[in-house]
C-alpha cells in the first residue's frame, strides 16, 4: 500500500527545491540586468537549440510581435478551456475530494507548462537555467497529464464526460503555453521601444 505521508513530503520536498531554484534564478536574472542597465559587457551566451555561440556585437533574432488577434484567441481558449472544465467539474456528480483531485491537476497542469515553456525560452535566448528547474518543469507536465489519465481512466463516468474532460484539459493546457507566449513576446517588444 502506497504511503501518503511520504508521497505528501516528497512532493513538498520537490516544491521546496523549485522554490529555492527558482529564488536563485530570479537573483541571477537581477544581476545580469543590472550589469547590462551598467552597460557592462555580457558574457557570450550559448543558443542551445541552435548549438550556435550568440555574441554580444551579433543581433539576436527576436520572435514576431503578436497580433491582438492571436493574443485574443490564445486568452478566449484558456478562459473557455479553464472555465468548462470547472463548470463540468461543479455540475459533476462525484464526491467533493474527487472534484478537489481533477481541479488540483488543472491548476497543478496549468503551472507546468508554463514553467516548461518558460525554460524552454530561457535556454533559446541564451539565459541560465539550471538542470534541476528545468528537469522539474518537465517532470510536472508529464505527471500532471498522467495523473489525469489515471484518473479519467479509473473514474465512474460516461465516455463523453472523459472525453470532455480530456478535452478541456488538453485546451486549457495549449492556451496557457500560447498565452505565455504573447505575454513574453510583447514584453521583449516593450523593453525594445524603451
Amino acid at each position: 500500500m502506497i504511503n501518503i505521508s511520504f508521497i505528501t513530503k516528497y512532493i513538498i520536498s520537490l516544491y521546496e527545491k523549485l522554490a529555492c531554484e527558482a529564488s536563485n534564478y530570479l537573483r541571477h536574472l537581477n544581476h545580469i540586468l543590472t550589469l547590462k542597465t551598467k552597460n557592462m559587457e555580457p558574457l557570450n551566451n550559448t543558443n542551445e537549440e541552435s548549438n550556435l555561440v550568440v555574441k554580444h556585437h551579433e543581433p539576436i533574432k527576436q520572435p514576431l510581435k503578436p497580433t491582438s488577434a492571436f493574443i485574443g484567441a490564445s486568452w478566449f481558449a484558456l478562459l473557455i478551456g479553464t472555465v468548462a472544465y470547472c463548470i463540468g467539474l461543479w455540475n459533476a456528480d462525484m464526491m467533493l475530494n474527487e472534484k478537489g483531485y481533477y481541479f488540483t491537476l488543472l491548476l497543478f497542469g496549468l503551472f507546468a507548462v508554463i514553467s516548461v515553456q518558460k525554460s524552454v525560452r530561457d535556454k533559446a535566448e541564451g539565459l541560465p537555467v539550471t538542470e534541476m528547474y528545468y528537469g522539474l518543469s518537465w517532470f510536472a507536465i508529464i505527471a500532471s497529464i498522467v495523473l489525469m489519465t489515471i484518473g479519467l481512466w479509473n473514474a465512474d463516468l460516461l465516455l463523453s464526460e472523459k472525453g470532455f474532460y480530456a478535452m478541456s484539459f488538453t485546451l486549457s493546457l495549449f492556451a496557457a503555453i500560447a498565452v505565455q507566449k504573447n505575454t513574453r513576446d510583447a514584453k521583449l517588444f516593450d523593453l525594445e521601444d524603451k
